[in-house]
């Protein structure tokens, strides 16, 4: 039951991301009035497991790419959530 809603949330989670990251893309490149996603919002989204997808997403539609905090921080954002998850299995038992 739980491996359920863990799954559900991320893969939620994870659309969300890629739903954010190709508007604030779209937007960066075809309408220069309208409101961009702030950076930190798209930080947030990776922190809450939306990082691998983020990542894949950027790297597809090169938004970002050249931000040195973002092809930093969200693999740094994906080793620690991998950190998390094999500490939880190694201490859960």
């Amino acid at each position: 039951m739980l491996e359920n809603i863990v799954f559900m949330y991320l893969a939620a989670i994870s659309l969300i991301s890629v739903v954010v990251c190709i508007y604030d893309k779209l937007i960066s490149k075809f309408e220069k009035v309208a409101l961009r996603i702030p950076e930190k919002t798209l930080f947030i989204l990776s922190a809450l497991g939306g990082s691998v997808t983020m990542y894949i997403t950027m790297q597809i539609f090169h938004h970002k790419t050249k931000h040195k905090s973002f092809m930093i921080g969200i693999p740094v954002i994906i080793l620690l959530q991998a950190v998390a998850v094999i500490c939880y299995f190694y201490f859960a038992k």
